[in-house]
């Protein structure tokens, strides 16, 4: 049975906007990324929260590149961000972009946040995509950082999304869903599991959202039209996490 479809991105007469948010870690584009552009196209995001964006020899063209064959542009982050980025689609008007890059813990990866400001029609929304470490401990810490930095965006409304690397029961998974609010724990939709792409029996991707926004469904797009599972597992190791969210006029 073919998952609903989630509503259309648009703008209401009052102002206020349904956005469509992609969170989706891209593994470097080290797979089948015309897989990965269908996917993302099908899902007609207006933001995609990226991790794993390649950081390496020519990773602004092979993100731009992905961005331009998925219908987005790039926003921010990248190699910048330690791997975080966002792209957007025309739609939106971006007032403000920055990368932050995490402090570093000897023989662990370098981490960091891409955040941006952006408004749809009447509405101004905080964005950040996050790759979270490995090390409990760590990880913990990069979600004060995270609570943080969204606070410090200055706007009324946010969202952040992102692989996590911990499932829901985990300390840092509650800690954001006690602060933000889990969008799929609030409104399920599509598939629940997003590790691995070829055997999904985990959740560690999520999208969160502040309060005050209308969480309409949020989901991995399984049997949405358009994605198809070949393509899914085609495209990277894990699944995307879709949210339809509607983010009131400031």
């Amino acid at each position: 049975m073919a998952t609903p479809t989630l509503p259309n991105s648009r703008t209401e007469p009052d102002g206020s906007a349904v956005v469509r948010v992609l969170a989706y870690n891209v593994r470097s584009m080290r797979d089948d990324t015309d897989a990965l552009a269908r996917v993302i196209t099908a899902c007609a995001p207006d933001l995609v929260l990226v991790q794993e964006a390649p950081r390496f020899f020519r990773w602004r063209k092979k993100l731009a590149r992905l961005a331009a064959a998925s219908g987005q542009t790039v926003l921010t982050g990248g190699a910048t961000a330690a791997g975080p980025a966002i792209l957007c689609s025309l739609r939106a008007t971006v007032e403000r972009t920055e990368d932050v890059l995490l402090p570093l813990t000897p023989g662990l990866h370098r981490r960091g946040f891409a955040t941006a400001v952006v408004r749809f029609g009447g509405a101004r929304l905080g964005v950040l995509s996050c790759h979270l470490s490995l090390r409990q401990d760590e990880r913990h810490e990069q979600g004060g950082m995270l609570l943080d930095r969204l606070a410090a965006l200055g706007v009324e409304h946010a969202v952040a999304g992102g692989d996590l690397n911990e499932r829901p029961d985990g300390r840092t998974f509650r800690r954001l869903a006690t602060a933000l609010r889990d969008c799929r724990a609030v409104s399920p939709w599509g598939g629940e599991f997003t590790s691995t792409a070829t055997d999904p029996h985990q959740r560690i991707d999520a999208v969160f959202a502040t309060e005050g926004i209308e969480i309409l469904g949020c989901g991995v797009p399984l049997g949405l039209p358009g994605v198809s599972e070949a393509d899914l597992r085609a495209a990277t190791d894990h699944l995307p996490v879709l949210a339809a969210l509607r983010i009131p006029a400031s």
